[in-house]
């Protein structure tokens, strides 16, 4: 019997056998001289060319092996199938999960282009922190004399002598220090001075108090919050304005449906549900003069007190609302379409306004919230899956201040892109030549020198 080695090696003879036979039919060996001159490479290609093969049974296994066998389109199949077993219950969850808000449908103009008195610059990298890790979301900023005083997220009325903090009283009561909390313990935004040296300030939970620093804090609340006015809830009271004699108190109020907890969803469901409210402190009457506002947020009593200015954060823009005189009850617009969400307006010694806005809307650029204001089918989403703690992640830490005159008129602005010295800017407090940053979430007060920039 015959081996396989002897086979193969037969095969391999038989192979050789009829190309040469056939490639010397009926043709005559060429002499030297007539040979075509080729050169190294092309005899090589030639030689390769002539290279017998060998033909096995392995060859022919080989030349079929790959990602296309059958064993192979198996696992795909069986990936794809696992992955979406996995991914099938996670998608009906989020479809058949409730979103917490529900987002409106508007529409933001295309932000101005930053230039002019918009250009980005790094002035506010300035500024110097004042009382770091000492105070904590100290949100708006007033004066009497060199004593400063602002509100803390931990619920208390604080003055600032030096570099000494005093607590002057505590609005709500223990314990404070998480979300949960806070609507005991209270949370000061606006503050004023008030005509009799006292302070007005406004707790976005409990009201509107009126505190004496001088006696120990004592404390008179004026408005409840928690109230019902005109049918609706005082839910969300924010900043605060008084006049100079002391008898009108105008306040906004962000929203009848969410608290200041919740304040990404308020800008994210864009909800017309804010209000101007004016109290009477000779009959304790509280009225609304504005409504269906987009979380109105910082207020300003104009010099001859029949108007205030009303930041409305979520639409970008700065209203006129009128509180008194011939033209009560009526609102314009004093800005439109600025280049960041505004937050408390101030005055300024020129005679103008400063508006703090902590987010930006950059042109060139991108701006997600101008991205989401039509598509309330994202925001749905993001909150199916993102709790605002992880949200504000994303925000991005761009901080911008501006000064503003009449006829919506920018004469100077301060930034502090990716916000490395003052961040989360919700008011600028001007005092002796220096602007006092309040903040709404950093734990420290920024200031910066005026003559400095």
């Amino acid at each position: 019997m015959l081996g396989p080695g002897f086979l193969f090696v037969f095969r391999v003879h038989l192979i050789a056998a009829t190309r040469s036979s056939s490639g010397t039919t009926n043709r005559t060996e060429p002499s030297r001289a007539e040979r075509p001159v080729m050169n190294e490479s092309e005899g090589l290609r030639f030689r390769r060319q002539q290279r017998p093969q060998v033909l096995t049974d392995e060859l022919h296994e080989h030349r079929y092996k790959g990602p296309g066998t059958y064993s192979g389109k198996v696992f795909q199949v069986t990936l794809l199938a696992l992955g979406g077993f996995l991914l099938l219950p996670l998608l009906v969850f989020v479809l058949i999960l409730e979103s917490p808000i529900q987002p409106d449908v508007f529409t933001l103009k295309e932000p101005p282009q930053m230039k002019g008195c918009w250009e980005p610059n790094l002035k506010l990298r300035e500024a110097q922190r004042l009382f770091e890790d000492q105070i904590i979301g100290p949100e708006s900023i007033a004066n009497i004399g060199d004593v400063l005083f602002s509100g803390t997220a931990d619920g208390k009325i604080v003055k600032l002598i030096g570099r000494r903090i005093h607590t002057v009283t505590r609005l709500g009561k223990l314990p404070c220090g998480s979300t949960d909390e806070e609507s005991s313990c209270g949370r000061p935004l606006g503050i004023r001075v008030g005509p009799n040296g006292t302070l007005i300030v406004a707790d976005a939970y409990l009201g509107l108090f009126e505190v004496n620093p001088t006696t120990a804090g004592e404390t008179t609340r004026l408005v409840s919050g928690g109230q019902i006015v005109a049918g609706r809830k005082l839910s969300f009271i924010n900043d605060v304005a008084v006049t100079q004699d002391g008898k009108k108190v105008y306040f906004t109020d962000s929203s009848s449906r969410w608290q200041r907890r919740d304040y990404l969803h308020l800008i994210m469901e864009a909800t017309a549900d804010g209000r101007v409210l004016e109290l009477d402190t000779e009959t304790g009457e509280v009225t609304v003069l504005m409504e269906n506002l987009r979380f109105p947020n910082g207020i300003q009593l104009l010099p001859d007190e029949e108007s205030v200015l009303v930041a409305e954060t979520t639409m970008a823009r700065i209203r006129r609302v009128h509180v008194a005189g011939l033209n009560k009850g009526g609102m314009d617009t004093f800005m439109d379409n600025l280049p960041g969400f505004p937050d408390n307006i101030r005055p300024s010694s020129s005679g103008g306004y400063w508006v703090a806005m902590s987010a930006v809307r950059l042109n060139p650029g991108f701006s997600m919230l101008d991205f989401l204001s039509q598509r309330p089918w994202i925001k749905k989403l993001i909150f199916k899956l993102f709790s605002q703690d992880v949200l504000m992640k994303f925000v991005p830490r761009y901080s911008l201040v501006a000064e503003l005159h009449d006829g919506g008129i920018c004469t100077r602005s301060f930034h502090d892109p990716n916000g490395l010295v003052a961040a989360y800017v919700s008011e600028v407090h001007e005092h002796d030549g220096s602007l006092y940053l309040g903040s709404f979430r950093s734990p420290y007060i920024a200031k910066l020198d005026l003559r400095k920039v």
